[in-house]
């Protein structure tokens, strides 16, 4: 039910990519800031669309690739330290298997400089970014750019040997940079022109799929405090207040909906308090500290406690005696203050629900409280303003009972199991090893086995009325919880559990992985004894087999040329991945639809299988230097090389990109990309075939 919801939520939200253009979802700005004749800073902004991620400086090893800084010394000017960066966002990928930090919609870097030239001078340079979004990563990218500097009319000229460096001096330049920087100047007027028509902002883009997804989780809680012991039973108690005027039916419904209104605008200043006194700014030492998240799990620790009946959140007494006294008034301010009583007197049931809204949303963005109070307060007011405008429904609500308090203890096991999420990133940070993968799996397993022998009766809290039978509903629960429970039983030996991956801790937080140790042993057995021998499917020993490699045991070349000359050989179609190393969806690609037998049936058997990473960093002799027709730059990479050849012969740089040839290099049907369905891909490795054996039949 789950995949299956969060399927139509994609249908739903994602926006259909077109594979046949060049993504440019970034954009980078540059400006001098001069208080002082002597000292400047260059402030380097990216601005990226919605979705889109920068990665930081600091990534560690086999992870995506970081942004780096490359500025041309000069005399005129002197670094003060390394480049700056605002604070990321630090959050486990579990699908890289390690925390990175990276920002969302825009990231700022500092560079500051002496100013040591008398006249006015320009600092050149240029940056490598790679960016991606929830779909998708592209290859990295050179920006080069230039800084205007005013001269220090105090300072004595000095000449200073022109050299590269990094904004880190201890690592060596990338050779490729400084070729580059001649083509700065006519870069730096698109970049103006584009700089000129940027309209949105990175606030105007805040209402992504993460908030519109927030959003229904936060009227989900909402329709679940509904049924909860302290709120339920209010629902006629309330509505009666406006049935005392039955002469004026007209006035009583204006009173009705000032009442459902004033629900959601006192939840929704919740939210704006929160917004406010924490902000986005906020969400940086929620992700990177441990004592916001410990702070968090203890608070989602009592809220659970509460709710499984060890004792009751309650306001003073006084607060809600108040309240009261103004909705006697009556009137529209009656209806106010009535739906203000109502806030405070549930507060014992809603407010560990709100206070858990308000947690997960202080780590988001600025209107991530403000979503969240609205979402809440439009499914808690619903029944409330519905019924008091139309009081001849109350007849057909269910009579309160037991029912409501076992509402209460499941959503108490819902939070002892959510609240364990902020534990874990903390110990994943701090690498404390206190949560490793399996010890979360096995507390999950058995909060949610708990639950299940609740709903069968087998368990009986504090408040629990007995129950002589059980219902349908608990019984079909239960099952649901239950089949839950073995579901994640095989991720105590390493089994993915995909569905789960975002909540759970990588598989490198496993001590003991079942799944990688079978690997290890039938890729040992597969080598056939010998790294070095060619394999007999091939015409010769891939190029850079020695650190690159195909899943699944496949055979296969990571060059194109090599691949291309295998397929004239043997007369086969050649089969082309454009991958890249920080590709998350290549991975989901691989995992989801090359493991499938059907596809490697026809891979092995078939093509001539090709993987050509567009962001590997490994240095090209010069004589396979190539001088891109795209953009006129000299490419002396093989991750460059091959990311040209994706932009210049098919007009697309994002991966994953699957395109099959014929054995002259012409396209034997139309390229596919991310789509996880086995059947589409199957069609597309047959029709591939078929015209391939129409071409050679027709020669």
């Amino acid at each position: 039910m789950k995949k299956m919801v969060i399927g139509l939520l994609a249908l739903m939200l994602f926006p259909l990519f077109s594979f046949s253009q060049i993504l440019d979802p970034v954009k980078w700005f540059f400006k001098t800031e001069q208080l002082t004749p002597g000292e400047a800073t260059l402030v380097i902004t990216a601005k990226a669309e919605k979705k889109w991620h920068i990665y930081s400086q600091d990534i560690p090893d086999g992870g995506p690739i970081p942004t780096t800084f490359t500025f041309v010394k000069s005399g005129s000017y002197e670094k003060h330290g390394k480049v700056t960066e605002g604070k990321p966002i630090l959050d486990n990928d579990p699908l890289f298997g390690m925390t990175l930090k990276y920002f969302a919609e825009k990231a700022l870097f500092k560079q500051k400089i002496r100013v040591l030239s008398k006249k006015d001078f320009v600092v050149k340079g240029s940056l490598n970014f790679m960016c991606c979004d929830d779909k998708q990563c592209l290859p990295p990218n050179d920006v080069e750019f230039e800084f205007s500097v005013k001269g220090n009319p105090a300072a004595a000229e000095t000449a200073v040997t022109a050299t590269v460096s990094t904004h880190a001096d201890s690592v060596k330049a990338d050779s490729t940079k400084t070729a580059a920087l001649a083509s700065a100047k006519a870069d730096s007027g698109a970049r103006k022109s584009e700089q000129a028509t940027l309209g949105k902002t990175a606030a105007d883009k805040a209402a992504d799929q993460s908030l519109l997804w927030f959003f229904l989780i936060s009227f989900l809680a909402g329709l679940a405090a509904i049924v909860t012991p302290c709120v339920f039973p209010m629902i006629p108690m309330t509505v009666t207040f406006f049935m005392h005027d039955t002469n004026n039916k007209r006035k009583a419904r204006l009173e009705a909906i000032v009442y459902g209104l004033s629900i959601i605008v006192i939840y929704m200043l919740l939210g704006v308090l929160v917004a406010v006194t924490l902000g986005a700014n906020f969400n940086n030492f929620i992700s990177t500290h441990w004592i916001p998240n410990v702070f968090f799990f203890v608070i989602f620790m009592i809220f659970a406690a509460s709710f499984l009946g060890m004792f009751e959140i309650t306001l003073p007494s006084w607060i809600v005696n108040k309240a009261d006294k103004q909705a006697d008034k009556g009137g529209y301010s009656g209806a106010f203050f009535m739906a203000f009583t109502l806030v405070l007197v549930s507060f014992s049931c809603t407010g560990p629900i709100v206070g858990a809204l308000l947690v997960k949303s202080a780590g988001g963005a600025l209107i991530m409280p403000i979503i969240g109070m609205f979402g809440f307060s439009l499914a808690f007011a619903l029944p409330f303003g519905l019924f008091a405008f139309f009081p001849s429904w109350l007849h057909g609500l269910p009579k309160s009972g037991g029912w409501l308090n076992s509402v209460k203890v499941v959503l108490g096991f819902l939070e002892l199991a959510l609240g364990l999420k902020f534990l874990s990133i903390a110990d994943q940070t701090y690498h404390w090893h206190i949560l490793d993968r399996e010890v979360y799996l096995a507390f999950w397993i058995v909060i949610f086995f708990l639950m299940g022998m609740y709903l069968l009766g087998k368990l009986k809290f504090n408040h629990d009325s007995d129950q002589p039978y059980i219902s349908v509903p608990r019984i079909l629960l239960a099952i649901v919880v239950f089949t839950f429970v073995v579901y994640m039983i095989p991720g105590m030996w390493g089994a993915p559990l995909k569905g789960l991956s975002g909540y759970l801790p990588p598989t490198t937080y496993q001590d003991f992985d079942l799944n990688a140790i079978i690997r290890k042993e039938v890729g040992t057995i597969g080598t056939g004894g010998s790294n070095n021998a060619a394999p007999v499917s091939l015409c010769e020993k891939p190029k850079y087999s020695d650190f690159l490699r195909l899943p699944h045991g496949l055979e296969g070349y990571f060059d194109y040329t090599q691949a291309l000359a295998c397929a004239k050989k043997q007369n086969k179609p050649v089969f082309i991945d454009f991958t890249g190393h920080g590709c998350v969806n290549c991975r989901q690609m691989e995992a989801n639809v090359w493991s499938d037998p059907k596809v490697l049936k026809r891979m092995r058997e078939n093509f001539i299988v090709t993987a050509l990473y567009v962001d590997d960093k490994t240095d090209l002799p010069e004589n396979e230097w190539i001088t891109s027709k795209y953009d006129q730059k000299v490419k002396k990479t093989v991750g460059k090389k091959f990311a040209d050849l994706q932009i210049t012969r098919f007009n697309v740089n994002s991966q994953p990109y699957y395109v099959l040839l014929d054995t002259a290099g012409n396209l034997l049907t139309s390229p596919r990309a991310y789509d996880l369905d086995v059947d589409a891909f199957v069609k597309f490795l047959d029709t591939g075939m078929d015209n391939f054996r129409k071409t050679v039949k027709t020669k």
